[in-house]
């Protein structure tokens, strides 16, 4: 073989080594350098730990699973991989595809997704399931979905200040959502994991799952029939007498049992950023108001428990109108001269503000504070207020006097419903309250009400008198009669309070109620009727009243409450 072709086939031998050592190098550089140097870096791409959303409690009315008030719905969390969604050219098509089916501005969509050093963006959360399936069907790389839910209120704005709402945090603000939160939401879970190129769970590489505990169900005393009554009532007279605002609540007297309570403005907790604070405020424990006349009751019930009056007692009632402390207290009507049971029926200042002073301040101030008037009754519900009630220390010469009329004294229609069912209950206060039960998904019992005395304010032949004069007020003559019902004995009290505006009293704004119970030689259910700044007419009477008997009816019917046995026996 000559040189020539020695040196050549020494060439070749020399570019296959070279060639054969580069692929070498290469394969040992890809196979085993690499993923060496690179495995922490793709693993920590592609791990995820995620955390498992614990389903949220149910919230029922008192008929247990029967009627559903507040419940969780499984949606979607749409999200996308910008970084994937740009080396894959699919701006244009992702951006115009989400916006079609999330109803998003593509501009905005755009922004998002036009972030290629990211990997991850929220595009929409809370998607219903059906969107985000049409979507998954078009296949997109880069757009994938996350687990969530939605708290859901099928009844939109009914019951809205009891149920309170859930933000999208999953917390709860307001009414039951938020008082029983920690037994609603439960124990999220944990998992961590390993996801593909398309953000797809790799379940075989699955390292650790804590699956997440349930939230326990909430069974309120709310009855959804009786708080439909109620809606239905609390708009018709905030419309008919174009009110700024109202309350109502329905009490089982007995056991201190809320069966309905409404507030208006109202607000839907399904959009609850669309909500102002006013129509979020529960009115039934969260406003604090001068009560006027119905707070009467209390100035009687001392004085008949300390005997220093008797329902025949007359006294002078100064025409309607009576010089006290350099101060003019009148009456809505005039009176010459009243027993201290017409002036009940007939509501006259005078005579009340004259009985508070047979008592001095001290005693008074005594029942003030038996009948709890200026603390928090423990309702079950936030936001609770606890009126207003001043030292005896700083009672001024004429406090007395017009604290007995409701004026200077402030309380929540909760608490003001409570002294009555007081009296209704022979002298027992009763704890309110809106739970009755929370139970796990298994059945578990973890709470179960009971009901509980907070106080004995006055005795029970007090009580029974009170209940006699009370029933008064609703018969022919009395200021309360448009609140009678056929076949029941009813008692109660109006009220028609002038509003403190820039600290004086208004001439204009004025707050009507009526609260009572039936039937009154057997009370079962008490209920309050509260009108904030009702016009043109502002008296209990004429605006309170009548809403009190409708609801009140209704309320007696469906409960199956046996009319009076009196009034039966008359008939036969």
């Amino acid at each position: 073989m000559s040189n020539k072709h020695q040196w050549r086939l020494l060439f070749c031998t020399i570019c296959l080594i070279a060639i054969f050592s580069g692929l070498g190098s290469r394969m040992v550089f890809l196979h085993i350098i690499m993923p060496s140097r690179f495995a922490n870096k793709i693993d920590a791409n592609r791990k995820i730990e995620k955390k498992i959303i614990a389903g949220r409690g149910t919230i029922y009315d008192c008929n247990g699973t029967k009627n559903i008030l507040a419940i969780n719905l499984p949606v979607k969390d749409v999200c996308a991989d910008p970084m994937l969604i740009s080396k894959s050219n699919l701006l244009a098509e992702a951006t115009s595809l989400l916006a079609e089916y999330l109803d998003v501005p593509s501009d905005e969509i755009a922004i998002k997704l036009n972030r290629s050093n990211r990997r991850f963006v929220w595009i929409k959360r809370f998607v219903a399931e059906d969107v985000a399936e049409k979507i998954r069907q078009q296949n997109i790389q880069g757009i994938f979905f996350n687990d969530s839910t939605i708290r859901y209120y099928p009844c939109g704005t009914f019951l809205c200040h009891v149920l309170g709402l859930v933000n999208h945090e999953g917390v709860g603000g307001g009414g039951i959502e938020q008082f029983a939160d920690k037994y609603l939401r439960g124990i999220a879970g944990f998992m961590e994991s390993q996801v593909d190129a398309r953000r797809r769970e790799i379940v075989g590489k699955r390292k650790r799952y804590v699956p997440a505990l349930e939230g326990a169900n909430v069974i309120l005393t709310i009855d959804q029939n009786i708080q439909y009554f109620v809606e239905n009532e609390i708009d018709k007279v905030v419309a008919e007498h174009s009110a700024r605002g109202a309350c109502i609540i329905v009490q089982r007297i007995e056991t201190g049992e809320i069966l309905a309570m409404a507030s208006r403005p109202a607000f839907d907790p399904n959009k609850f950023n669309n909500a102002d604070e006013n129509a979020m405020l529960n009115r039934a424990v969260g406003m604090v108001f001068e009560p006027g006349s119905v707070f009467k009751a209390v100035v009687f019930s001392a004085a008949f428990s300390e005997k220093t009056v008797h329902p025949d007692m007359v006294i002078d009632c100064e025409n309607g109108q009576w010089l006290y402390g350099n101060k003019i207290l009148r009456d809505y009507h005039p009176y010459d001269r009243l027993t201290v049971a017409d002036g009940i029926k007939k509501s006259s200042n005078i005579l009340s503000a004259k009985v508070a002073l047979t008592l001095g301040n001290q005693r008074f101030y005594k029942y003030l504070k038996a009948f709890k008037v200026g603390e928090q009754l423990g309702i079950d519900l936030p936001g609770e207020e606890k009126g207003l009630l001043r030292d005896v220390k700083e009672w001024s010469a004429i406090s007395p006097t017009r604290i007995a009329i409701g004026q200077g004294v402030a309380v929540t229609p909760l608490q003001m419903l409570s002294i009555y069912n007081a009296i209704a209950n022979n002298g027992i206060m009763i704890k309110p309250y809106v739970i009755d039960s929370i139970v796990t998904k298994d059945g578990e019992v973890l709470y179960k009400a009971i009901p509980e005395i907070i106080a004995r304010p006055i005795k029970k032949d007090v009580a029974l008198l009170m209940k006699q004069l009370l029933i008064r007020v609703t018969e022919e003559g009395g200021t309360g009669k448009k609140a009678a019902i056929d076949g029941y004995r009813v008692a109660g009290k109006t009220g028609s309070a002038q509003k403190v505006i820039n600290g004086v009293y208004s001439s204009e704004a004025h707050v009507a109620s009526f609260v009572g119970f039936l039937p009154a030689e057997d009370p079962q259910i008490g209920v309050i009727v509260v009108v904030d700044e009702p016009h043109p007419f502002h008296t209990g009477g004429v605006v309170a009243a009548p809403v009190f008997k409708r609801v009140s009816e209704q309320t007696a019917r469906y409960l199956d409450i046996q009319p009076s046995e009196s009034l039966l026996a008359g008939i036969k």
